[in-house]
């Protein structure tokens, strides 16, 4: 009986570490439940490793525009093999470079980056190039650098000369009230935009057609067809926006109130860009004096479509960003395969000449905007108030 009782006691003492090893062994998470399929991935990358092909750096996320452009690249993502990284810089070469080192350490070896600062971006640059990384320039041109190796863009010249050449299209007889405004001056392309719509206002601001308002700078080299840097650099310090809001409604407002009746009534307003179009179209409007505008902008962003089908801004530069975008990626990938990507033009970014991949850009208003941006699927119509 004795030895029955202690047979039992070793079984029942047996049974327990068993059992007590099973539990034991069983995976859990923090709550005590066993996880399902997928919990401890920390993303859904293609490359589970962590480590990223491609990384892209926008310069921030104030500006519809560049959200916008992270829109395309998610979208045309979708199905690529390599992996993709998108980091913002909110407007700060700082936290540009530091963006740009943070994905060195991933093993980009394409570095995509839309520059906050041209010249700021160069130490950027110079980062990439040195760790053997690819670097394309996107949309903006980072300056002061020989560690660039391609520029994906819109042609800015050609953006500029159409602004220009739309404000001539809807001016009639001389005296028209012209005002003139730019983007930052740190920013490459707004020495191209301005030197695009000088080309081409130039001649008609020289024959009487169109007389400049709100800068001395360009009124004393209202006569000279071609302008320097070092000229142009005059004017932009006048007329800047520093592609801000409230910096172009401050600039216009303060234009406005130094200028006389006589000076407004229907005028003529080169703006950089969409979003500082509607600042400055705002405050011209609210002005009593101002009988009409013209006001030109690009990027073709949704707040300023609804403001062309509503008659508050004139026209936008449309820039299919999908070309863009599909551009720079097209261009990646051949980089990454070990590929020479084909250009199409280059452009001087003051060290060296960068070759470049140019695409073209539509002049959208009240006439064509439903053609332009919703038959193309560029937007949806349900997007828009009063379409026609």
């Amino acid at each position: 009986m004795k030895k029955n009782r202690i047979r039992a006691i070793v079984f029942l003492l047996i049974l327990v570490f068993t059992l007590g090893a099973f539990v034991g062994c069983s995976p859990k998470t923090d709550g005590g439940e066993t996880p399902t399929s997928g919990d401890n991935d920390a993303t859904h990358d293609t490359d589970t490793s962590g480590k990223v092909d491609v990384g892209i750096v926008l310069p921030t996320k104030d500006e519809p525009r560049w959200v916008q452009d992270e829109t395309r690249f998610t979208e045309a993502l979708k199905d690529t093999e390599y992996s993709v990284e998108i980091l913002f810089s909110q407007g700060l070469s700082a936290k540009e470079k530091e963006n740009v080192e943070a994905l060195i350490t991933k093993g980009i070896k394409v570095l995509i980056i839309c520059p906050h600062d041209g010249d700021g971006a160069a130490a950027a640059a110079e980062a990439a190039r040195k760790e053997g990384v690819k670097v394309i320039s996107y949309d903006r041109l980072i300056t002061g650098t020989d560690a660039i190796d391609y520029y994906v863009t819109f042609d800015s010249v050609s953006v500029g000369e159409a602004q220009g050449q739309y404000l001539i299209d809807k001016a009639s007889g001389e005296g028209n009230p012209l005002y003139l405004y730019a983007g930052a001056a740190s920013d490459n392309n707004a020495f191209l935009f301005f030197e695009g719509a000088w080309n081409v206002l130039q001649p008609k601001i020289a024959d009487g057609t169109f007389v400049i308002k709100n800068s001395s700078e360009a009124i004393a080299l209202q006569d000279k067809p071609i302008l320097t840097r070092e000229e142009m650099s005059k004017i932009i310090g006048q007329v800047t926006t520093n592609w801000d809001f409230n910096d172009a409604k401050n600039k216009a407002e303060s234009h406005l109130t130094a200028a006389s009746a006589g000076d407004k009534g229907d005028v003529f307003i080169l703006a950089p860009n969409d979003g500082t179009a509607r600042s400055i179209a705002d405050t011209f409007a609210a002005d009593t004096d101002v009988k009409s505008y013209v006001i030109t902008g690009q990027d073709a962003e949704k707040a300023s479509i609804q403001y062309i089908i509503d008659g508050k801004q004139t026209m936008t530069v449309f820039k299919d960003v999908r070309t863009l975008v599909k551009d720079s990626m097209d261009m990646a990938i051949e980089l990454l395969k070990g590929e020479t990507p084909v250009t199409t033009g280059s452009y001087n970014n003051k060290t060296i000449d960068v070759k470049a991949k140019q695409t073209e850009v539509i002049v959208v208003d009240q006439s064509n905007v439903k053609e332009a941006l919703i038959d193309s699927g560029y937007y949806d119509a349900s997007e828009f108030t009063n379409l026609k």
